[in-house]
């Protein structure tokens, strides 16, 4: 179903004299637009305040809010080298990212998991070791120590970086057999001999149990966490020294990605988040923004806005970039969508710097994946997406025209900031289109870089700009 905040604008206008633009595009003030009929759609819900990364300004930190929201970086990828030293190389590259314009890091899952040091944390045993007692293997985790995660997080706030910890609450691994009586066999389930002696549990604190025989998803076939239970909700978020409270107030996270939330109940999230507070962000992998919508309600959280994900991959890689017209997160509710290209799970979207161009001018809270910015794409162009949206990328948004090459969508500003107008043209050539802006009798320009014009725009506000083949601009007032 089509958002129904969405107003549906049909504007044409009859071509009087054509101009081609030239360098200078001085004489554009006296000619009038093309006759072509653009949809305007405009998504009016968002004030245009920054998003609730729950940042604040620093006199220290080299990245403040800016009024285009934050980005945050996926500070890892699935294998990153083994050997305890992930948490150091983070720590070398935050105070760039800090410069680039990013406001937030999301580490992997920190505690000690069944795999020791080999796992990527995602099979939780011991929520307390960060690398600091020698269990399932390893004193380090796969990543470092506890001495070195700490310090990384210090380096970051320093940066006035956030940082957020990955959270695997639906299932744990490597506890010891016990006999279970609501199975009536032996199971991995005894967790009472973890080396830090917080948080022990029995076959009580999963299913099945005396509270029934499941929630809403298994995964792996690892023990299910039964959150139903008084220890396990008093260790994850009640009790001041349980897991939440000592991860925030010990450990200094500022905020949570949850792990596979389809596996429990969205209450889970949203008592966590009343009792924990900070930044939240779920996976629940599904492209029903209805779905999406309805959990992130309910969680009171924001959650990936895989609707979003799977429009790009088809509208980008499949040359059809109507689609981009399509319901998403987003435009249902830009404070609670975080918006992603790829991630450490997934990495289907071939055309990529598009997609980012996407993320980066629109509302939302754009992540960007490490190996894409570090090693996979163009740091020159990322770094700049990224200052065009912690710049520009203000107020509501209105869907200019869409085809199966083009998109071009208008950011509307807010408080003083002029927005933007991003141009996206997934051809083999150059493209120009005349369209309305925010500004009257203004002179803008390309802040890509990638076209040379200085247009400026005519008494009702229209002008024409320019786009290169496989590739994007974005305009604004030339100030």
């Amino acid at each position: 179903m089509k958002n129904p905040n969405l107003k549906i604008y049909l504007l044409s206008a009859l071509l009087i004299a054509l101009y081609s633009c030239n360098s200078n595009e001085e004489a554009i003030t006296n000619s009038t637009h093309a006759a072509s009929q653009f949809k305007v759609i405009n998504v009016t819900h968002h004030d245009g305040h920054a998003f609730s990364t729950g940042k604040t300004p620093s006199t220290t930190g080299k990245y403040v809010a800016n009024p285009g929201g934050g980005v945050m970086m996926q500070a890892f990828y699935w294998d990153v080298p083994s050997g305890g030293n992930w948490w150091n190389t983070l720590s070398t590259k935050v105070t760039a990212w800090s410069n680039a314009g990013i406001g937030s890091i999301w580490l992997p899952p920190v505690s000690k998991a069944q795999n020791g040091p080999f796992s990527m944390g995602y099979d939780p045993t011991d929520y307390f070791d960060f690398g600091n007692y020698n269990q399932n293997g390893t004193i380090e985790t796969r990543f470092g120590s506890k001495t070195e995660l700490v310090s990384l997080i210090t380096k970051a706030h320093s940066e006035n970086i956030q940082v957020y910890a990955d959270m695997v609450l639906n299932h744990n691994s490597g506890g010891q057999l016990e006999n279970n009586p609501y199975t009536g066999t032996q199971t991995y389930t005894n967790f009472t001999g973890v080396a830090s002696g917080k948080f022990p549990r029995t076959s009580a604190d999963f299913y099945k149990n005396a509270y029934g025989n499941n929630d809403e998803g298994a995964f792996g076939g690892f023990p299910d966490l039964a959150h139903v239970t008084p220890n396990v909700q008093n260790w994850l978020w009640l009790r001041s020294d349980g897991v939440g409270k000592y991860y925030k107030n010990t450990m200094k996270f500022d905020g949570w990605r949850f792990d596979y939330v389809k596996g429990f109940g969205p209450w889970v999230v949203k008592d966590w988040n009343a009792n924990v507070g900070g930044f939240s962000v779920g996976e629940y992998w599904d492209s029903n923004v209805n779905t999406l919508e309805w959990w992130a309600n309910n969680a009171n959280s924001s959650v990936f806005d895989f609707a979003c994900y799977y429009k790009m991959n088809d509208a980008f890689d499949g040359n059809n970039l109507n689609l981009l017209n399509d319901d998403m997160m987003w435009k249902r509710n830009p404070h609670k969508a975080v918006t992603f290209v790829t991630n450490h799970d997934t990495d289907e979207i071939y055309n990529k710097q598009l997609a980012y161009a996407y993320i980066l001018t629109h509302e939302g809270y754009p992540t960007i994946f490490y190996r894409d910015y570090e090693e996979w794409l163009n740091k020159a162009k990322m770094d700049n997406l990224i200052w065009i949206h912690n710049n520009k990328a203000t107020g509501t948004t209105s869907i200019l025209y869409a085809d199966n090459d083009e998109y071009i969508a208008r950011r509307n500003g807010y408080n003083g900031n002029p927005g933007l107008v991003v141009y996206i043209n997934n051809s083999s050539s150059w493209q120009e289109r005349w369209v309305p802006t925010n500004w009257t009798n203004a002179q803008i320009k390309d802040f890509t870089g990638n076209s040379t014009w200085l247009p400026t725009t005519q008494g009702d506000s229209w002008v024409k700009i320019q786009s290169p083949p496989n590739s994007y601009s974005v305009w604004s007032i030339n100030m």
